[in-house]
C-alpha cells in the first residue's frame, strides 16, 4: 500500500512543483517584460516628471539601480519604462507607482555599457490612452565608482538625538550595515569617521562623553587614544590622514553650539579658538607649528594633499564671540609638511582668499586623490557650512589657480560636506534639497577637465524611503572595501580599554 501512495503522490508533486516554477517565472517575466498588446496612441511634447530626478545623469556602471517613479497625473499603475542600451533592452513595469529594476537585470543591462548611453522610454496611460514620453538618457561612465560608502547617520537637529552610529552601505547594491553604533556605549556621540586614502582597513573614529576617546583601526588592530593634552585647546577633532597612514593631521577646537529661533541657518557651532596639529601614529605624539596654532588666528579643517608633502587648511582672524560671529572669514591657506622630520614650512601660503575675493568663507578643502583639484564649500561666514542655506560647492585647478564653476552640483539649498573617490573621477557631497531640514548623499561625476556633470541622489530599493526615513546622512566618505571589524569589537575596545595617552612634542 505504502509502494502505491509513492508511486501515486511523486508524479503529483513533481506536477505542482512544475506548476509553481512556471509561475514564478510569469511573475518575473511579467516585472521584466512589456506586452505586445500595448498600443502607444501618441508620443507627449512634454519630458516624463519623475522622482528621483535621473534624467540625464552621469552614473557608474557598477552602481545599484536606479529607481524612480512618474510623479505626474498619469495612471502610474499602468506603465512601462524601457531600458536601452546598444546591445540590451529590458522593460520594467511599475509596481506600486515605482519602477523597480531588479539587481540582476540591471546587472545584465550594464555588464559592458560602460563609456555607452543608456535610454529609457517611459509609457503610461493617460486620460484612457497609452502614451509615450520624451525618451531621456543616463551616460555610463568609463570609470567604476569605489563599491562603498560610510557616513553618519543621526537625527538633523542636533541638540535632540539619541540613537546614532556609523554605518556603510555597499554602492553596487542595497546592503547597508553598521560600523558601529551607540546602542552599547552609553548612547554617546560618535563622529569623524576618517580613511587613509579610502582604505576600510585603516580609519578612525571618535567617540564622545561616555567612554571617550578616538578609536584608530589599523587592519585587524583597534587602539583607543586619550588624545587631550595639556598643551592643546581640546580632544583631536577633525581629521585628515596623511597617505602614508603614519600620520593624522587634526584640528583642535574650543567650540559652542548656539541655536536660532527664526533665522533659517538653524545651528551655529563658533569656534572661540582653534588650531591645526599633527598626529604620529607610531610615536603616538602630537606636534605641530606656531604658523598652524596662533593665539591670534583660527586654523581649522587641515587636509593632507594626495603626495603628503602640503598640508591644507582654512584660516581666519580671531573676532568677539558670539557678538560678531557673522564677520568670521575663513581662506584656504596651504603649508609644506616634510613627513621624514615631521618639520612644517616657514611661510603660508593663501591659496583662495575668500574673504577680499566675494565677501564669504571657506570650509571643507578636500583634494582629489589624482592632485589636480581641491573642491570646498563657501558660505557667508563661519565654518559651520552644513546648517547654511547659502553654503554651495566650488572648485579649484591646483595648477593654474583658477576657479572651475560648480554650478550643476549646487542648488538652492545647502551643499556641504564632500569627499572624493580613489580614481579622483566621483565626489559625494550632502544636501538638503530635498526638503531643507535632511542631508542626503548626492553622487557626481568629474570629467578628467574638471568640468562637472548632473549629481544623483542615492539610489534607495524603496523610491520613497527618503520621505520616510527621518535621519540625516552626515559626512559621507568612499571607501574602496567593506569595513571588516566587527562592531562588537569596537564596542568593547570603547568600554573597556582605557586608552593610549597621547603626548605633546612640541613645535
Amino acid at each position: 500500500m505504502n509502494q502505491y501512495i509513492k508511486r501515486t503522490i511523486k508524479p503529483v508533486i513533481r506536477a505542482l512543483l512544475q506548476i509553481r516554477c512556471l509561475a514564478i517565472v510569469l511573475i518575473v517575466a511579467g516585472v521584466v517584460s512589456c506586452s505586445d498588446e500595448v498600443h502607444v496612441a501618441r508620443t507627449l511634447d512634454m519630458p516624463p516628471s519623475i522622482f528621483p530626478d535621473y534624467t540625464d545623469v552621469t552614473i557608474p556602471c557598477n552602481i545599484a539601480p536606479l529607481c524612480f517613479k512618474l510623479t505626474d497625473s498619469c495612471d502610474c499603475k499602468k506603465a512601462l519604462a524601457l531600458f536601452e542600451t546598444g546591445t540590451q533592452r529590458i522593460t520594467v513595469k511599475a509596481e506600486n507607482g515605482q519602477f523597480a529594476i531588479p539587481l540582476s537585470s540591471w546587472k545584465k543591462l550594464m555588464k559592458g555599457a560602460a563609456g555607452d548611453t543608456l535610454r529609457i522610454t517611459i509609457q503610461a496611460m493617460r486620460q484612457g490612452e497609452w502614451v509615450s514620453y520624451p525618451s531621456f538618457w543616463m551616460y555610463v561612465a568609463p570609470e567604476p565608482i569605489d563599491p562603498y560608502l560610510a557616513y553618519r547617520l543621526i537625527e538633523p537637529g542636533y541638540e535632540i538625538w539619541n540613537e546614532m552610529g556609523i554605518y556603510q552601505r555597499c554602492l553596487e547594491n542595497f546592503d547597508e550595515s553598521a560600523i558601529i553604533n551607540n546602542k552599547r556605549t552609553g548612547y554617546n556621540c560618535m563622529n569623524c569617521h576618517s580613511f587613509c586614502m579610502q582604505n576600510p582597513e585603516k580609519m578612525l573614529l571618535h567617540v564622545r562623553a561616555t567612554y571617550p576617546g578616538t578609536l584608530l583601526i589599523d587592519g585587524d588592530h583597534i587602539e583607543k587614544l586619550n588624545t587631550k593634552t595639556k598643551q592643546t585647546l581640546s580632544a583631536l577633532v577633525y581629521p585628515s590622514w596623511h597617505p602614508s597612514g603614519n600620520y593624522v593631521a587634526f584640528s583642535v577646537n574650543d567650540t559652542k553650539q548656539v541655536f536660532h529661533t527664526t533665522d533659517p541657518n538653524r545651528v551655529e557651532v563658533l569656534d572661540l579658538a582653534s588650531d591645526v596639529v599633527v598626529y604620529d601614529v607610531k610615536r603616538h605624539e602630537i606636534v605641530t607649528d606656531s604658523l598652524l596654532s596662533s593665539p591670534r588666528v583660527y586654523e581649522t579643517f587641515p587636509t593632507f594633499s594626495p603626495d603628503g608633502k602640503t598640508l591644507f587648511f582654512c584660516t581666519a582672524d580671531t573676532c568677539l564671540m558670539p557678538s560678531e560671529y557673522n564677520k568670521v572669514k575663513y581662506s584656504l591657506c596651504a603649508i609644506s609638511f616634510d613627513p621624514d622630520s615631521r618639520r612644517f614650512g616657514t611661510t603660508v601660503d593663501t591659496i583662495y582668499n575668500a574673504k577680499a575675493t566675494n565677501g564669504k568663507s571657506a570650509s571643507f578643502p578636500r583634494v582629489s586623490p589624482d592632485g589636480k583639484f581641491l573642491m570646498f564649500t563657501l558660505s557667508g561666514y563661519g565654518n559651520f557650512s552644513i546648517w547654511h542655506k547659502d553654503a554651495d560647492l566650488y572648485m579649484i585647478n591646483l595648477q593654474s589657480r583658477e576657479m572651475i564653476p560648480l554650478d550643476v552640483l549646487n542648488s538652492k539649498d545647502v551643499e556641504s560636506y564632500h569627499s572624493w573617490s580613489s580614481n579622483s573621477r566621483w565626489v559625494v557631497f550632502s544636501s538638503r534639497r530635498l526638503d531643507g531640514l535632511y542631508t542626503r548623499p548626492h553622487i557626481a561625476y568629474i570629467h578628467s577637465d574638471g568640468k562637472p556633470s548632473k549629481p544623483f541622489l542615492l539610489p534607495q530599493k524603496d523610491v520613497d524611503f527618503y520621505h520616510r526615513f527621518m535621519k540625516s546622512y552626515n559626512v559621507p566618505e568612499f571607501v574602496t572595501g567593506k569595513v571588516k571589524i566587527s562592531s562588537y569589537r569596537l564596542s568593547e575596545t570603547a568600554i573597556n580599554d582605557k586608552g593610549i595617552d597621547v603626548t605633546f612634542a612640541g613645535k
